[in-house]
């Protein structure tokens, strides 16, 4: 860790992307939760986001579309628009192929307490197997279809429905400055091409993969410009217009709803409400810890960091004790993708960042979680 310059503050280091350092080493992502923190009036803001749930009220068969994974954001967005405004939304699941049984009851569990329609996707196992591979080997990102699918599929839903209000749950400004929150961040085709498709689209995904069609990738594309127009489409986070805080988030909907939490590769305990959708998580952020030097739990902790809950040393034990174990998990990976692990790290190598180099003789293995046997491993690449 010491080979890396990082944040005076938080524990996010010079690998991170968008991050910038000013004259007293402090990042622009822990500058931006003090402009959230002392200039944004939030009393303002929610009556912004009043006046626009109003447009829309009323004038279609629903008045927004809310995409759900059933994690911790999606959950508080969806119950905050219900409880809060009073709205008849339209859930939209794009379901990425790797949910964990528990995620799977709390969506159970809190789609029937709300009391909402639900359409939910999920893609041919079989492309998302080749879009994983490739966009791995490309950009040392597996997660592709997954970026793709959750922005580009509910945008899909608004035009073919006619719904043209959609809303999100957490903004980018909270963890990686993409935008600011001295900004108007809208979801929409800039910031979808900006960071969410790795810069690769549908239809470059086409032309890497031999065999696959354009209707193949008609999950993971933007909708065209002029169809959005037709619509009206608005698309924004809840989160520029509320305080974001997911901790205290996740208690309320765990004690309303009954949201439980899980554990997570790589992860603290006492952040058991983070990412606990996907089997192949600990994969992801192993793989950040390979190319960038860090993983989850220096996320989370410089989250706990900027938010007063925790010290710098404090997270600093942390990051040493959980951050960059292979995680079980990638055993399931490798047999999801049909590569072995010595192809994968030779993939991960070339995508590291400078300055920072693995040390890979050092990297412990960590334990499998408790539903690690529940994931199908009956599934082998086919090829066609």
């Amino acid at each position: 860790m010491s080979e890396l310059r990082r944040c005076s503050r938080c524990m996010i280091p010079e690998t991170h992307e968008t991050i910038t350092f000013d004259e007293e080493g402090v990042c622009n992502i822990c500058r931006q939760h003090e402009f959230k923190r002392e200039v944004i009036d939030w009393a303002q803001r929610k009556e912004e986001f009043r006046a626009l749930v109003e447009q829309y009220r009323g004038k279609y068969s629903h008045d927004c579309i809310v995409p759900f994974s059933g994690g911790k954001d999606s959950t508080f967005t969806l119950y905050h628009l219900m409880t809060e405004y009073k709205v008849k939304p339209l859930v939209v699941q794009f379901d990425h192929g790797f949910m964990r049984p528990r995620t799977l009851e709390n969506n159970v569990r809190t789609l029937k307490k709300l009391g909402v329609d639900v359409l939910s996707f999920r893609p041919d196992w079989n492309v998302v197997q080749r879009l994983m591979l490739e966009s791995l080997k490309r950009k040392g990102d597996f997660c592709w279809h997954c970026h793709t699918g959750i922005f580009a599929y509910p945008m899909q839903i608004a035009v073919k429905f006619n719904i043209p209000f959609l809303v999100w749950g957490e903004p980018s400004a909270e963890y990686t400055s993409y935008y600011g929150y001295d900004e108007k961040e809208e979801v929409d085709e800039r910031r979808f091409n900006r960071f969410v498709n790795l810069g690769i689209t549908a239809d470059d995904m086409q032309g890497m993969i031999p065999g696959l069609t354009a209707r193949d990738l008609e999950p993971f594309r933007y909708p065209p410009l002029k169809e959005l127009r037709r619509v009206g489409v608005r698309s924004v986070c809840l989160g520029s217009y509320i305080p974001w805080d997911t901790k205290k988030q996740s208690e309320l909907i765990a004690r309303e709803l009954g949201w439980e939490g899980n554990e997570v590769e790589g992860v603290p305990p006492e952040y058991s409400f983070e990412k606990i959708e996907c089997f192949m998580q600990g994969v992801r952020d192993y793989l950040k810890y390979l190319k960038r030097g860090y993983g989850r739990t220096a996320h989370l902790t410089s989250l706990d960091i900027r938010h007063g809950r925790m010290t710098r040393e404090q997270a600093d034990a942390l990051v040493r004790q959980f951050d960059g174990k292979r995680p079980a998990s990638l055993e399931l990976f490798l047999e999801a993708v049909g590569i072995d692990e010595e192809t994968f790290m030779e993939i991960a190598m070339s995508h590291v960042v400078s300055p920072w180099k693995p040390e890979l003789a050092d990297i412990e293995y960590g334990k499998p979680l408790h539903d690690h046997g529940q994931f199908n491993r009956t599934i082998p690449l086919i090829e066609i």
